[in-house]
């Protein structure tokens, strides 16, 4: 981590991964991650839903435990954008609009100097809550990617959605090797739907 002024400064994963976390809008990029740590915990439903709500009661207060814990040791980093995976056993829940079936992994990026250790500290730090003891530390390697920064509300995302299945995956003889996965660049209570920023991510491997 770089030092300035004779101290460790904070580590900005959206910053020193600049291309994980941006594009040219409405334009899919190919690209290639390497496994990535993160906070995970998995549910069911609407993402407006209890459940997710709940999850994010779980998440973030673990995440915010595991910086402060990180920052007294000389390693402070900013909390990076929420991002989901998405998926359903009938992927025309999806297109038919069956929130009810929707299954997802809500994640937060941790730093690569992130372990257990860290985690199980932070339930032992944090203020007990509902779903704590089910968040869990996931190495996530979905490498070979398409990839395009959306703007705009999250129910535009369709038409691009289906250029990259319909197209571009045919054409480059790719399919799917993972969930759909949305990174969330913007607060969507304080951001008009028109201005809101979204990573939209789909691992693929050889058809």
């Amino acid at each position: 981590m770089a030092q300035e002024g004779g101290m460790t400064a904070k580590l900005e994963i959206r910053k020193s991964d600049k291309a994980y976390y941006g594009g040219k809008p409405g334009v899919w990029q190919r690209l290639t991650l390497p496994p990535i740590p993160y906070l995970a915990i998995t549910g069911k439903g609407a993402p407006e839903g209890p459940a997710y709500a709940e999850a994010m009661s779980a998440l973030y207060p673990l995440a915010y435990a595991m910086k402060f814990a990180a920052k007294a040791e000389g390693r402070d980093f900013t909390i990076p954008p929420l991002s989901t995976q998405w998926w359903a056993a009938d992927p025309t829940a999806f297109v038919q609009g069956r929130r009810d079936e929707w299954e997802w992994q809500a994640m937060i990026r941790m730093p690569d100097f992130i372990d257990a250790t860290f985690l199980d500290a932070a339930r032992k730090s944090a203020k007990p809550g509902p779903r704590r003891n089910e968040v869990r530390l996931e190495i996530i390697d979905e490498g070979d990617c398409f990839q395009m920064l959306h703007i705009g509300p999250y129910a535009d995302e369709a038409p691009k959605l289906a250029e990259l299945h319909d197209e571009l995956m045919p054409e480059a003889g790719v399919t799917f090797a993972g969930p759909h996965h949305e990174v969330y660049l913007s607060n969507p209570g304080r951001t008009a739907p028109e201005k809101l920023k979204t990573i939209l991510r789909q691992p693929v491997k050889p058809a």
